[in-house]
């Protein structure tokens, strides 16, 4: 019996550790932002992921706001145990573009929370990210839901992460239009050619778009839902929710999309959208389309030779894809699944 009853331990040990490593460690990288902060909140509150950084870059807001809101949320989560680190100051080549029109005059939806209790880390973004990949090699994922900038700075810095990071779950991008314009995706737009550089890095990237968030629509139903519970996370994911959803009201929608959370959303049940695989690049230089994410739908371009005064299409060649493009979202799946984990939090 006491042979039996230490297997038994030994048992419920080895599958306690099992699902422990199934956990993905992520590094958070991020513009907050209100939908941003539905991501975070979302990632803090999912077993599933292991945040182990969280990375600010300029984007939705500036620099030192977004960083301000980081650690203001992290407090509010009780999590001053996960590094909060400011990165980059603005994009790589143009000026910033913030979106306080969007996000409310402090990029949370005006919603005030205390001061943080935790303090910012005093590593610069693009170095921790670099640090913790190395910590632990093929085993981080990165979730960027703002400009690339970051991303491309510890690229640019240290090449040798490429191998080393497990995936790259970005939101941004989109096959069918932009929101900017008629091209563009906010995130991509506010740094092309960070974008460019992040893409063609050669490592696994899902790129989690406009055109799915698009149909992830959370309503004045779901409102009603987190309304059936309290805590201090739920309270404020309800009122930064309700600011967005009465602002989409005036646009004609009937919920907002929740594009960054579906990011966080991919990275804890990837089955929750459908993905093809396609080359993306990114356009820099064009007039009407720059920041536009350029996908090869037929993994094919034609061959053109030069022949005389006229070129000649000889063949066709394979493009190689270079990232998993989402098409396709189950979206009340996912939006059930934001509201159970935010619920009485």
């Amino acid at each position: 019996m006491t042979r039996y009853f230490f297997l038994c331990i030994l048992f419920a040990l080895f599958f306690s550790f099992s699902a422990s490593g199934a956990t993905r460690k992520i590094i958070f990288d991020t513009d907050p932002g209100s939908d941003d902060a539905m991501a975070l909140m979302l990632a803090l509150n999912s077993p599933e992921l292991d945040v182990r950084a969280i990375t600010v870059v300029p984007g939705n807001v500036t620099a030192k706001q977004g960083l301000e809101n980081a650690l203001r949320m992290v407090s509010l989560a009780n999590r001053c145990d996960i590094p909060v680190a400011a990165g980059a100051q603005h994009p790589l080549f143009q000026k910033l573009i913030t979106a306080e029109f969007w996000h409310g005059k402090n990029g949370l939806a005006d919603v005030e929370l205390p001061p943080s209790k935790c303090k910012v880390d005093s590593r610069y973004g693009p170095d921790l990210i670099i640090e913790l990949v190395h910590a632990a090699p093929h085993d981080i994922t990165l979730v960027p839901v703002g400009p690339l900038t970051n991303i491309a700075l510890a690229l640019e810095k240290d090449p040798s992460i490429v191998p080393l990071v497990k995936e790259v779950i970005i939101m941004g991008g989109s096959i069918t239009g932009g929101n900017v314009n008629a091209a563009a995706e906010a995130n991509i737009y506010n740094d092309p050619e960070a974008a460019q550089i992040v893409f063609q890095a050669g490592w696994q990237v899902t790129m989690v778009g406009l055109d799915v968030g698009d149909k992830t629509l959370l309503s004045k139903k779901h409102l009603q839902q987190l309304g059936q519970t309290h805590g201090p996370i739920n309270d404020f994911i309800s009122k930064v929710a309700s600011y967005l959803v009465d602002l989409s009201a005036k646009f004609g929608s009937p919920g907002t999309p929740m594009y960054d959370p579906l990011a966080v959303g991919v990275a804890i049940d990837s089955t929750l959208v459908t993905a093809s695989a396609m080359h993306v690049d990114v356009e820099t230089k064009g007039e009407f389309t720059r920041g536009e994410t350029v996908a090869n739908r037929r993994g094919a371009v034609e061959r053109n030779v030069l022949h005389g005064d006229r070129y000649v299409i000889e063949g066709v060649d394979k493009v190689e894809p270079n990232a998993k493009v989402c098409v396709a979202v189950d979206a009340e799946r996912f939006l059930q699944l934001f509201v159970s984990r935010i619920g009485g939090k």
